[in-house]
């Protein structure tokens, strides 16, 4: 089994940001429609072809939560003594994270393993929450240098994207086969 989970805050007033950017290529991969709200999860949870694809209902900097009970639930961490998950556990088999990234530009994609956060605080959240880093992620692409000049990283991921900017991110999930993560 497989998880897929895209980063990403609730709420209509970030429905557009570039902090989701993860649940917009969600949505633009395998649909905008038919996701149920679990609240075991506080998540927003779609199954196709055996691949369970979550949003995240946590806001970001507490991802970690949900992606914990979901991995929990279907079995797919190791546990030491029987009780505890195990440290630093390899997950790249069985979950990827899709992340905004503002050190890559506008629809630029890279796949990560078994590296740190680099100041993201979803990763974070859920590199803590896992005990691990060593889970497959893909890094979406939101720098835009034009805009970015004089504004602090953290006010800048809430900023919606721009018409052209979007449709980059819309046309990178289009590329993408569910296959490839």
């Amino acid at each position: 089994m497989k998880i897929i989970i895209g980063l990403g805050n609730p709420g209509n007033q970030y429905e557009r940001t570039r902090h989701n950017a993860g649940w917009i290529f969600l949505d633009n991969l395998i649909g905008a429609d038919n996701w149920l709200t679990n609240k075991k999860f506080n998540a927003l949870i779609k199954e196709v072809n055996g691949l369970i694809f979550v949003k995240p209902l946590t806001f970001m900097n507490e991802s970690g939560q949900s992606v914990q009970k979901i991995l929990n639930y279907y079995g797919l961490r190791s546990k030491n003594l029987g009780i505890f998950s195990k440290k630093d556990e390899d997950l790249n088999d069985c979950l990827t994270v899709i992340q905004d990234d503002l050190d890559l530009n506008i629809g630029v994609c890279k796949i990560a393993t078994d590296s740190g956060s680099a100041g993201h605080r979803g990763i974070a959240s859920i590199i803590k929450y896992l005990k691990t880093q060593k889970f497959k992620r893909l890094r979406l692409g939101i720098k835009n240098d034009l805009l970015r000049t004089h504004i602090p990283a953290e006010k800048f991921v809430l900023q919606p994207f721009g018409k052209d900017e979007l449709e980059s991110i819309k046309n990178t999930a289009s590329n993408y086969r569910v296959s490839d993560l």
